[in-house]
């Protein structure tokens, strides 16, 4: 019964994803046509994050170690545990921020029009497929566009999930472009929709999520890309198992 009511609030929340993601299609469009949009195509991405998660009873309690600034240019490093998880981060996420994710979302039908437009996509089987992508983040970097990335590079297949060894993409691009890095922990978002929610499910509920203060290049300068692997690696992992 638990579970069929979970995969209940699961439909409902999809239609409302479908319905809000359908009336801002138009705009979502007409801002992708041109990098000139893309601030106002963030706009609209939010607004697709806020509403369906609110109207399914969805909420997220948002804890900042240390204020952004702004008029920064960060890297977002996140755990992977949810399809909620692009959710939060773009209501995290300032103005022309983007995501990198796998190559599998330019099919997508929904995610396909970001990954098409805005966002980067990445073939993790291909060298020079990873190389490329990587290539266009620092260059997005360089403008001044917020990277927003999952280093572990995909969802835990084990529930519940753990977090995973880190890729080491994020890193080389903070380390050479002398970009702070943002660790964000999701605390427990997986009890509300663990992946695609397709197996359990999901429910209302409040999702903590921790964003650390940001790691400042003169904090790893010096580094190597194994030490701030790690020093990232545990500053996302230690809120998630306290």
């Amino acid at each position: 019964m638990f579970l069929l009511l979970r995969r209940i609030h699961l439909l409902l929340f999809m239609l409302w994803v479908c319905i809000f993601f359908l009336l801002l299609y138009p705009f979502y469009y007409l801002f992708s046509i041109s990098p000139k949009g893309y601030y106002a195509f963030n706009i609209c991405r939010k607004i697709n994050s806020y509403m369906p998660t609110l109207l399914s009873g969805i909420f997220f309690n948002f804890k900042y170690e240390k204020y952004l600034d702004s008029n920064k240019t960060y890297i977002y490093c996140a755990n992977h545990v949810s399809n909620l998880d692009i959710m939060y981060l773009s209501m995290i996420g300032k103005g022309r921020f983007h995501f990198m994710g796998k190559q599998e979302l330019l099919t997508h039908p929904i995610l396909s029009i970001f990954f098409k437009s805005i966002d980067v996509p990445v073939d993790r089987s291909s060298r020079m497929s990873s190389f490329r992508a990587f290539m266009r983040a620092g260059e997005n970097l360089k403008t001044g566009m917020d990277l927003i990335i999952f280093p572990e590079g995909r969802i835990d297949d084990v529930y519940p999930p753990k977090l995973q060894e880190f890729k080491s993409g994020p890193i080389r691009l903070a380390l050479q472009l002398q970009i702070p890095i943002v660790p964000i922990s999701s605390v427990n978002l997986w009890k509300i929709m663990w992946d695609d929610g397709f197996k359990f499910g999901s429910r209302p509920g409040i999702a903590d999520i921790y964003v650390h203060a940001p790691i400042e290049p003169v904090v790893f300068e010096g580094w190597d890309e194994d030490q701030l692997k790690a020093f990232v690696y545990e500053k996302i992992k230690s809120k998630i198992n306290s």
